[in-house]
């Protein structure tokens, strides 16, 4: 009995350093998305 409860002490144990830890920094990587077409441009003249 003791040893199932010295198992569940340290299960406890574990669980807690591991919920307590510093979680490791995620990179986040931003792209610029490209247009999908390109934009007419103003000549000044009516076709």
């Amino acid at each position: 009995m003791s040893t199932s409860i010295k198992l569940l002490a340290m299960a406890g144990l574990l669980a807690g350093l591991a919920a307590c830890a510093q979680p490791q920094e995620e990179t986040f990587v931003v792209v610029e998305p490209e247009p999908i077409s390109v934009e007419p441009t103003y000549t000044g003249k009516l076709k």
